[in-house]
């Protein structure tokens, strides 16, 4: 009863971080035109699915991102086409997130503040860092192949993402380093994130 229990809590959370993915996203990005009617743009959406992946693990956190920001495409004329490659790719952010922090790092099983702080930014620099790279280029290879867009296009579609892809990828690993090491310690105290011992592996509040 107790693992359902926490499985229904999780996936509320997850329902939350994909609503924020999807305000960040929709609301507080700076669009900016490109050629043939495309856009990219500055958005924070991506905190939001490195958090819920820090927060809840891999899987979580990347279909909180890989829902909220592809609803977000969908319902944008401009992005619409582009919401698989979208769902794919904030999938793959949230399991990279959560295969170094929980996986290799352990985090769940430190009360080391420090420790915690440097792994959980390790973490989110390995997703984000994996997204500066692989959205540019999914991207050019997508729009070329799927979409049908002339090459010259889909090249300069992809410098452009690159450089809005770094610059989104340092804003939200700044911002979910400081929201994740602030939010840790209240949520374990409330008993709505479960820390893990290291030597039992048992789960408690």
């Amino acid at each position: 009863m107790e693992q359902k229990n926490q499985t229904v809590t999780k996936l509320a959370q997850t329902a939350i971080l994909a609503a924020l993915c999807y305000v960040s996203f929709t609301y507080l990005q700076i669009k900016i035109p490109m050629p043939g009617g495309d856009a990219t743009s500055l958005h924070i959406g991506n905190a939001f699915c490195v958090l819920g992946a820090l927060l809840l693990g891999g899987w979580y956190g990347g279909l909180a991102g890989a829902i909220g920001m592809g609803i977000a495409d969908i319902m944008d004329p401009i992005y619409i086409t582009g919401a698989p490659k979208t769902f794919f790719l904030k999938l793959c952010i949230g399991l990279i997130v959560g295969l170094v922090a929980h996986r290799i790092a352990k985090i769940n099983e430190s009360d080391d503040k420090a420790y915690v702080f440097k792994w959980s930014t390790i973490a989110a620099v390995a997703g984000l860092g994996f997204n500066v790279i692989a959205d540019p280029l999914v991207g050019y290879f997508y729009k070329m192949y799927i979409l049908g867009q002339p090459q010259q296009m889909a090249e300069v579609l992809a410098k452009w993402s690159t450089a809005t892809t770094f610059v989104n990828a340092v804003v939200s690993t700044v911002l979910v380093s400081v929201l994740y090491n602030a939010v840790r310690p209240i949520l374990l105290r409330s008993g709505l994130m479960l820390k893990q011992e290291k030597k039992t592996g048992v789960l408690k509040h």
